[in-house]
């Protein structure tokens, strides 16, 4: 998603596309977006299922030799209308990218005077910068605390209209993962919703053109400190790779932060990565990730693997093709 802004680049616009490949689409599938909400509201051609995993807790769908065929995808969002017969995108979870959602919550939280931003910034950093998971434990518990997490998800689904991203089943001793019940199967995320919100987040973007005037957003100054946050992002590793840098057969991408102001996410299944990158000359736009390609695809080198490697370097690559593309357009 580029946005023009006023200046070299032209008017405050905004350009988008979103490319789904998976082992139903190896030469990819373009989402199409309905007329409604400017030619910006949710992906018109596809459903979308949930990711799963089996009652040892473990993500099924992504292991090798996994047959899709005799797996049961629940739904997560088919936009209404469109038949049973439809292309279907199973959504990979999103990882710690999840914690960008936690970190509106609790912008929404401060914003409603439910929490202060002396509780807030100790946890909300380094669950950002660094993808602390104690941190994030303890994030968790202030929504709840706050009573912030159902506002959360109807926020995100109905106010703003992103039906994909929900943050369900967290407990209020701050539990998100597997083994509290929520985690895979339970938290959604997919690329085309982060992006909105990410518009949403962004005070230099143009209003959101599927959002009905006058729908409450976060305060502006609520903006800013979120992405100053996101701006000291720590791991540029997935789309950026500016932390990789010296590793053999090292690949450049996006710029690292805090030209970048991300969010990444990866285990040994999922690798993703989500942000607003800001250049020269006005260009501005939002970039998000999400895959199967987790640390289990990090490059081998010779005589041992190396644990500072996300995953493969193909990522960085893309961020690099996405932002050299960006800059090509008028």
């Amino acid at each position: 998603m580029r946005f023009a802004s006023a200046g070299p680049r032209g008017g405050r616009s905004a350009l988008a596309a979103n490319i789904l490949f998976s082992r139903e689409h190896p030469q990819g599938v373009v989402a199409r977006f309905g007329p409604a909400g400017g030619g910006f509201g949710p992906v018109a051609n596809l459903r979308f299922v949930a990711d799963v995993r089996n009652a040892a807790g473990t993500s099924v769908a992504w292991q090798p030799g996994a047959d899709w065929a005799r797996i049961e995808f629940p739904p997560l969002f088919a936009p209404p209308g469109l038949g049973a017969d439809a292309p279907r995108f199973v959504a990979p979870y999103p990882a710690s990218l999840l914690k960008l959602m936690v970190a509106v919550g609790l912008g929404l939280a401060v914003d409603a005077r439910r929490l202060l931003w002396a509780d807030v910034m100790p946890q909300l950093e380094p669950m950002i910068t660094v993808s602390d998971n104690d941190a994030t434990d303890r994030a968790v518990a202030l929504l709840h605390r706050a009573g912030m997490v159902e506002a959360l998800n109807r926020t995100l689904q109905q106010t703003w209209g992103l039906p994909t991203l929900q943050l369900n089943r967290t407990t209020a001793r701050g539990g998100w993962r597997n083994g509290d019940g929520s985690g895979v199967g339970q938290i959604h995320m997919t690329a085309w919703d982060t992006v909105r919100l990410l518009w949403i987040l962004d005070p230099q973007a143009p209003p959101a053109p599927w959002l009905p005037p006058g729908t409450t957003t976060l305060a502006p100054a609520t903006q800013d400190r979120l992405l100053a946050v996101l701006a000291k992002q720590q791991l540029d590793e997935i789309l950026s790779s500016g932390a990789l840098r010296g590793l053999p057969g090292w690949v450049p991408g996006l710029p690292d932060a805090p030209a970048f102001a991300h969010k990444t996410g990866t285990t040994e299944n999922y690798g993703s990565d989500a942000g607003l990158v800001a250049g020269p000359d006005g260009l501005r736009y939002a970039v998000a990730l999400l895959s199967n390609l987790g640390s289990r695809y990090r490059p081998r080198f010779v005589g041992a693997d190396d644990d500072r490697a996300a995953t493969t370097w193909k990522l960085p690559a893309l961020g690099a093709a996405v932002h050299a593309l960006m800059e090509a357009l008028p």
